[in-house]
């Protein structure tokens, strides 16, 4: 092998291990995103459950007020 395929094969061979590098990097950063996604998914969803909750409580003290 020549001296100059040797360096261009040695030069794509570190591009590539670059290239690894920065989407290890990536993926890293989108995996603690998709975890802070999560976590606020469940605090909204608990939110919206309590919301839901306090709301049918009103209805029915609402619809015992009208039976009065």
């Amino acid at each position: 092998m020549s001296e100059e395929r040797f360096d261009n094969l040695s030069g794509k061979i570190d591009d590539l291990i670059d290239l690894c590098e920065d989407m290890k990097r990536e993926n890293q950063a989108l995996k603690a995103h998709e975890n802070s996604w999560q976590s606020e998914r469940k605090q909204l969803m608990d939110k919206n459950k309590e919301a839901k909750s306090k709301l049918e409580s009103i209805l029915v003290r609402l619809r015992a007020m009208d039976q009065s």
